[in-house]
């Protein structure tokens, strides 16, 4: 596995983890279509929470959220349609976040969570 799969595997983990603490439920992780893929899937009891996560370890390519640009949530839309489909969803409150994980070698982990980024 490459070094940036790792460091975005390692960060999608300690994402869902965050998540967790906070009390959100998570319902799906990598959901895969054809149109893309949904980092994570969760609820907070009362609406359905979609979750792109984007890890860095420094600042050399930009903050972490920077990498969600309009295509980028475009996209995330599509899939999340296709994921209310195939789990047979009618209607619900859906927020869009992205949690940004800065994960430098050696260093303590740090999260921005951008709730309804999108």
């Amino acid at each position: 596995m490459a070094k940036k799969d790792e460091l975005g595997r390692r960060g999608e983990d300690l994402a869902v983890g965050y998540l967790q603490d906070r009390g959100l439920v998570v319902l799906s992780r990598n959901w895969r279509c054809r149109d893309g893929e949904i980092d994570v899937v969760a609820t907070d009891r009362w609406r359905l929470v979609v979750c792109e996560v984007k890890t860095r370890s420094n600042f050399a390519f930009g903050a972490p959220a920077e990498a969600v640009t309009w295509q980028k949530a475009a996209r995330i839309r599509r899939v999340t349609e296709a994921w209310l489909t195939a789990h047979q969803v009618r209607w619900c409150e859906i927020r869009f976040d992205v949690v940004a994980v800065l994960a430098p070698p050696g260093g303590p982990v740090s999260f921005q969570h951008y709730e309804a980024a999108f």
